[in-house]
């Protein structure tokens, strides 16, 4: 098995990408910490895994760090951290809220950097821990109505190749996945005509599935990856070529 034994922190754990992410990492051997905004999902996620579910809201610090340190109490280390949480709240430029602003940023960006900042002295004194940032390919291409989203997943490029720089030195591996049109329970209620215009954009003309974006988050977390490091991997079937 390609994780066996290691802790993996799963942010947005219980649903949609995150949850595919910890059932795979769960039959790869990790001991898998699934953390989610709901404590209901991500008890249900954990039980599922066999692993440990914990509420917490990632733009609160005090609640990262008790995240952190339970993991912490409990494994004794921290071998890997996806930064999997995200939310969406799309509008157009000019009819954009502050809320609508503020809260994606707070969770995108804001809850990347919390989770980071307060696991990286564990994986610095260990010496070793991969990283794994949750970003878009609507981080580099934009997108119509997702100001506040494209700039958040921008800023995780940003901060992806400023750490791999930072804490390579250290023993510590920071790379992004920038997903595409990824079918999820969001996108199967959307009508086929919208679907269809979706497939035929992508060179693949097929949407992803999470199970896609799981195997990289896979690939990275694994020793097939020991030589990458700031790298953003799309994860699109050719979208953004």
């Amino acid at each position: 098995m390609k994780l066996d034994g290691k802790v993996v922190i799963i942010t947005g754990g219980a649903g949609g990408l995150g949850k595919e992410a910890s059932l795979l990492f769960a039959s790869e051997g990790a001991h898998v910490v699934v953390v989610d905004y709901h404590q209901q999902s991500a008890e249900e996620v954990a039980k599922e895994v066999n692993g440990f579910g914990l509420a917490v809201d990632v733009s609160k610090r005090d609640q990262v760090d008790e995240m952190v340190s339970e993991v912490i109490n409990r494994y004794g280390k921290i071998d890997v951290l996806i930064n999997n949480a995200g939310i969406t709240m799309d509008s157009t430029l000019v009819k954009m809220t502050q809320e609508q602003w503020d809260r994606v940023i707070s969770i995108n960006q804001t809850g990347v950097f919390h989770c980071t900042q307060a696991v990286v002295p564990h994986m610095i004194k260990q010496g070793s821990g991969r990283i794994i940032n949750t970003s878009s390919i609507v981080g580099r291409m934009g997108n119509f109505g997702q100001t506040n989203y494209a700039a958040s997943k921008a800023a995780v490029i940003a901060m992806t190749q400023t750490w791999a720089k930072e804490l390579g030195r250290k023993g510590i591996q920071v790379n992004a996945v920038a997903p595409g049109f990824i079918m999820t329970p969001m996108t199967e209620k959307m009508p086929e005509s919208v679907l269809q215009g979706m497939k035929e954009k992508v060179a693949l003309q097929r949407l992803g599935t999470p199970r896609d974006i799981a195997n990289t988050y896979l690939f990275l977390a694994s020793d097939d990856s020991s030589y990458i490091n700031g790298a953003v991997i799309p994860v699109d079937g050719g979208l953004s070529i």
